[in-house]
């Protein structure tokens, strides 16, 4: 599926003003360097977490229409990783970083919403803030899960 690797690509490229590491699936560190924070992971599907929302979009929707366009709906979790849960005095010290970053990622993303055109159209973006796990370790941050659409 090129097209899902290359939003991906896109997704992994997303210059976002204070955050210096974005991590492709591909490269996805096994533990996080307190030097690596903040940090954005790209993560196919969802990350199996607990969800602050309760509720959950499938994971891939296959729309197809006779003689007409192609369609896949997936969703993709863009992870925020700011911060070690055991730094600082708790959510409290690191919640104004996680706001100013999570206004940067979206003025990135007004910039680009279909990923460099890789996306039908531009991506819905929910976002779930506060503690996060990754491999096995807790951080301070959030979880932007995207619904895309993309054509075949």
């Amino acid at each position: 599926m090129p097209a899902f690797s290359d939003a991906l690509s896109a997704l992994a490229l997303l210059a976002v003003p204070g955050i210096l590491h974005n991590a492709a699936p591909d490269a996805l560190p096994l533990s996080i360097a307190r030097a690596h924070l903040p940090i954005l992971l790209v993560l196919p599907g969802d990350t199996g977490e607990r969800s602050l929302f309760n509720s959950r979009h499938e994971g891939f929707v296959a729309t197809a229409f006779p003689g007409g366009a192609r369609t896949l709906s997936l969703q993709v979790t863009h992870l925020l990783l700011v911060a070690s849960r055991d730094d600082g005095l708790g959510a409290r010290s690191h919640l104004p970083r996680i706001i100013t970053l999570l206004d940067a990622y979206f003025a990135a993303l007004a910039l680009n919403p279909t990923l460099s055109g890789t996306l039908c159209e531009p991506a819905r973006v929910t976002v779930e803030p506060g503690s996060v796990i990754y491999s096995g370790a807790a951080y301070h941050g959030a979880s932007l899960r995207h619904l895309w659409v993309l054509g075949y």
